[in-house]
């Protein structure tokens, strides 16, 4: 289980309170208006914005003062954070060993990985030779070698178009709960927050709400959603 206890983020005159729990294997996603602090939240819980205040945990593990990569979070960004330099998988070997050679194993579980997200063939392909939805692809395949049990998700799919987001956001869906993995996805569409299903956390008003059904957030979304939504 992720707990937030009373914690509090500082950037500048911006502050960001939260204090719930999330289960472990609950998909979540992350609402609210531009600016609010979605990807605020998700900085905290993967350990790149520091806690002015407060406690995040995992399983009753004090996750506050570490560092990202000794969180069990793997982080997927808006812009995927691949190399350009690098083949396909080269790049989702970094989640497995960084700068290193990997073993006969490892070069097993990344060619898996590949095949997984549906890039079977494609491996000595660079990020330029892919298409938006190939690179989230291969971004999914590092989250998955790299094995840990909580993912966060800043908008990945967001400059997608609408039919290619919806099958990657299935394409989410399904690994995580293949896997029992626990997930919180920033995105501003409502219906891939549908989509994703399970929970939905609001962030407005300097405060990210406790998780929610989805459908109950969306169904009466709080004022500051409601007017984001145009509903």
């Amino acid at each position: 289980m992720l707990r937030l206890e009373g914690v509090r983020i500082r950037l500048g005159d911006f502050a960001l309170a939260a204090d719930f729990a999330l289960p472990a294997g609950a998909l979540a996603a992350v609402l609210g208006p531009s600016g609010s602090g979605k990807s605020t939240l998700l900085g905290a819980v993967g350990g790149f914005l520091p806690v002015a205040q407060g406690r995040i945990s995992w399983t009753g593990r004090d996750l506050t003062d570490l560092p990202p990569g000794a969180r069990p979070v793997a982080t997927i960004f808006q812009d995927n954070n691949l190399f350009p330099h690098m083949d396909a998988a080269a790049n989702v070997a970094l989640g497995l060993r960084p700068g290193g050679r990997l073993s006969a194993a490892e070069r097993a579980a990344v060619d898996g990985a590949l095949e997984r997200v549906g890039l079977a063939g494609y491996a000595g392909r660079r990020p330029a030779d892919l298409s938006g939805g190939q690179q989230s692809r291969v971004a999914l395949a590092r989250m998955l070698v790299q094995d840990r049990p909580l993912v966060t998700l800043d908008e990945p799919f967001a400059a997608l178009g609408p039919a290619l987001r919806a099958e990657m956001v299935a394409l989410v869906r399904d690994l995580a709960r293949d896997a029992g993995r626990t997930v919180l996805m920033v995105t501003h569409a409502p219906e891939d927050a549908r989509r994703l299903g399970g929970l939905a956390i609001a962030v407005g008003d300097g405060r990210a709400a406790p998780p929610v059904p989805v459908a109950q957030l969306l169904d009466d979304p709080p004022p500051a959603l409601r007017d984001y939504l145009g509903g």
